[in-house]
C-alpha cells in the first residue's frame, strides 16, 4: 500500500512540498524568540529610517529567516493542490505548533537534574535551566497572536493568490505569487504585533505593558519593508521550484493539476 502510495507523483510532490512548509514554519515560531539586528550581522551601522518623528533599525525576530520560504510553499502547494491543501496544511500546522508549545511548557516545568543547572556555570551560563525557561518559554499571549497571524495571513494568501490567477491566467507566475505574498505578510506583521504587543495586553488588564499603536505601526512597517524586499529577491527561487516540480511530474500532468487545483 505504501509503495503505491509513494510511486504516485503528485502525492510524493505534496509530501515533499508539506514537510518542507510544516518544518520551517515550525522552526520560525521556536527561533523567533532571538531579536537580533539585519544591520549589525551584514558589519552594517543602523539605518535609522524615521517614522513618526522616531528612528527604527532593522530590529528584528529571527524567525523572519524561514517565513518567506512557509509562504513560497504556500504559493507552489496553491498552484497545484488548490485551497483545500494549503488550508490543510494551515491547520495542520498550526495544531502542530501549539502542540509542540504545549510540550516545552511541560519540558520547562520538569525538575532539573543538580549537574545540569550548572553545567555550563564556566562558560558564563550560572543556570542552564533558567535559560531554558527562557529560550523556549514564549509568552502564552505572544503564542497565540502569532498563530492567529499565521492562519490569517495564510487564507489572505490563498485568497489573493486565486483572484490574481483568475485574472491572469496561467502566465505572470510571478504577480500571483509575489503579489500574494505581500499581501498576506502585510496582514501577518500587522496581526502579530498588534495582538501581542498592543490587544492582548490591554485586554488581560495591562495596560501599561501595551505598546502605544504608534510604535506598533512603525515596527510594523520596519518588519515589512524587510519582508517586501524579500519577496521580491526570492521570485527567482519560485520559478526555479516550478521548474523542477513541471519536469518532475511532465507538462501533462501539471496542466491537470493546476486547472484541478483551480476548482478546489
Amino acid at each position: 500500500m505504501i509503495t503505491n502510495i509513494l510511486k504516485d507523483k503528485p502525492t510524493r510532490v505534496f509530501i515533499i512540498l508539506a514537510g518542507i512548509f510544516v518544518a520551517n514554519a515550525l522552526i520560525a515560531e521556536i527561533i523567533g524568540v532571538k531579536i537580533f539586528s539585519l544591520e549589525g550581522t551584514f558589519g552594517m551601522s543602523p539605518v535609522n529610517i524615521m517614522i513618526f518623528g522616531d528612528a527604527y533599525s532593522f530590529n528584528m525576530t529571527a524567525g523572519v529567516l524561514l517565513w518567506p520560504v512557509v509562504f513560497i510553499m504556500t504559493d507552489i502547494i496553491n498552484e497545484y493542490f488548490g485551497v483545500k491543501g494549503v488550508r490543510f496544511l494551515s491547520y495542520l500546522t498550526a495544531a502542530l505548533i501549539a502542540f509542540a508549545f504545549i510540550v516545552f511548557y511541560i519540558a520547562i516545568r520538569l525538575e532539573p537534574a543538580a549537574f545540569f543547572v550548572t553545567s555550563k556555570a564556566e562558560a558564563g551560563v550560572p543556570d542552564m535551566d533558567a535559560a531554558y525557561g527562557q529560550i523556549l518559554g514564549q509568552g502564552s499571549m505572544i503564542i497565540i497572536a502569532s498563530l492567529t497571524a499565521f492562519l490569517l495571513g495564510q487564507l489572505v494568501d490563498v485568497f489573493t493568490f486565486h483572484k490574481i490567477k483568475k485574472m491572469t491566467g496561467e502566465g505572470k507566475i510571478w504577480l500571483r505569487a509575489t503579489g500574494s505574498t505581500l499581501v498576506s505578510q502585510l496582514i501577518d506583521s500587522f496581526v502579530v504585533l498588534f495582538c501581542a504587543f498592543h490587544l492582548f495586553p490591554i485586554l488581560t488588564g495591562q495596560k501599561g505593558q501595551a505598546w502605544p499603536l504608534g510604535l506598533v505601526i512603525s515596527v510594523c512597517i520596519i518588519n515589512y519593508i524587510y519582508k517586501f524586499t524579500v519577496a521580491i529577491v526570492l521570485t527567482p527561487v519560485i520559478y526555479w521550484v516550478h521548474g523542477i516540480i513541471e519536469r518532475y511530474l511532465g507538462h501533462d500532468l501539471a496542466a491537470e493539476m493546476k486547472r484541478a487545483a483551480m476548482n478546489r
